[in-house]
């Protein structure tokens, strides 16, 4: 089990697989059975992950965007001041460099969670991907059992179905038989008078296919 399980992985290395809750389609799976316990713990973690990824991205190109202009702000300062700066421009000054030492620690906290997150993401997106393939190939095993069991009954219905046509198709011959040899020897007034007593009158196959004979008088 385990070497095909390292055999399955080795497979998939290289393959591009999209990040699953992100992709339209792969909801759609789940218009066709429910998602697993596994599957919804998979796909809340993952999208946290996203999200953190995307807020991080935000947060570093407005620290970039806030640095930037401290830097710029500590540069035109001291080109104004000429060398001659002042106890209070200093302060502002340090300040201003305090704020921009600040922005770096940020920098630097957030670009070694940015440089994890991709990782942590493929790893998350990878096991969703594993327990999809788990439900649908669970639930396609399930429709296969299913449709072998549906198509052997229609296979003995279909059976059941000839030899009923050959029983009908035999009753109706001999229902044929008997009323035209009644007719021969007895004579149709006299069949009419037992057709009225036993209230009885053979199915024939013209009238399976034209439908009952009328009676006279009958529209």
């Amino acid at each position: 089990m385990a070497k095909q399980k390292d055999s399955f992985v080795s497979a998939l290395e290289g393959k591009q697989i999209p990040i699953l809750t992100l992709d339209n389609t792969w909801h759609r799976l789940f218009t066709q059975t429910d998602p697993t316990p596994e599957i919804l713990s998979y796909e809340s973690e993952l999208n946290d992950l996203l999200k953190k990824q995307g807020k991080l991205t935000t947060e570093t190109k407005q620290i970039r965007v806030i640095k930037k202009k401290l830097m710029d702000e500590i540069v035109q300062i001291m080109d104004e001041m000429n060398g001659n700066i002042s106890a209070k421009v200093q302060k502002q000054l340090d300040e201003k460099k305090r704020l921009i030492e600040d922005c770096n620690k940020r920098l630097e906290d957030y670009e070694d969670e940015l440089h994890d997150l991709p990782r942590m993401i493929k790893d998350v997106n990878y096991k969703l991907m594993l327990a999809t393939m788990e439900t649908c190939y669970d639930q396609i095993q399930a429709n296969n059992e299913q449709i072998e069991e549906i198509s052997a009954w229609v296979d003995k219905i279909r059976i059941e179905l000839k030899k009923n046509v050959v029983i009908k198709q035999q009753k109706l011959q001999r229902n044929q038989n008997f009323y035209t040899y009644m007719h021969n020897i007895f004579g149709a007034d006299v069949i009419e008078l037992f057709d009225l007593k036993y209230g009885v009158k053979p199915v024939l196959e013209s009238e399976m296919v034209n439908g009952p004979k009328k009676q006279e008088g009958e529209e």
